[in-house]
């Protein structure tokens, strides 16, 4: 279900919207604007949205699954941890009514992917589930990488 997730938020939804919407013409603006767009909504809002919420429902999850801790006096850390996420991904979620906040979201999703991709890199003990999320994790901070990149000079200015 996991991996599930992640490539729908992370890669699926987001091009599908980036291409609907350059298709159907419903958008003008510049490619690197609607990436920019969409992997915020999708890679960052609803992305930590549900891992979020998943976080401060069940933070065994995240503590076991991911950190291979099993003491439950970790468990207010992962949930300490889905409060961030809900909030980045609400914040980013709203940046589709509010386009002045991708930038700014792109660059905190970019910041909290690489740094949380780190650090699942320096674990050389990781299985399948913490892979994903290295992966996942370091893939997305560096697109969001490129977006803040390609796009700089344009909001830098605003």
């Amino acid at each position: 279900m996991h991996l599930t997730v992640v490539l729908l938020t992370m890669l699926v939804l987001p091009v599908a919207s980036v291409l609907i919407e350059r298709w159907t013409g419903a958008g003008t603006a510049p490619l690197w604007q609607l990436v920019g767009k969409w992997f915020v909504f999708w890679g960052v809002g609803v992305r930590l949205l549900i891992t979020g919420v998943r976080q401060v429902v069940k933070p065994e999850l995240t503590a076991t699954g991911i950190f291979g801790v099993t003491d439950n006096a970790a468990f207010p850390l992962a949930q300490e941890l889905g409060f961030w996420n809900l909030t980045i991904g609400l914040i980013s979620i709203a940046s589709l009514k509010r386009p002045e906040w991708v930038p700014p979201m792109a660059i905190a999703g970019m910041l909290f992917y690489a740094m949380a991709g780190f650090l699942h890199l320096t674990n050389r003990e990781r299985e399948f589930s913490e892979n994903v999320a290295m992966l996942s994790d370091l893939g997305m901070a560096a697109l969001l990488l490129a977006f803040v990149a390609a796009t700089f000079p344009a909001w830098a200015r605003s």
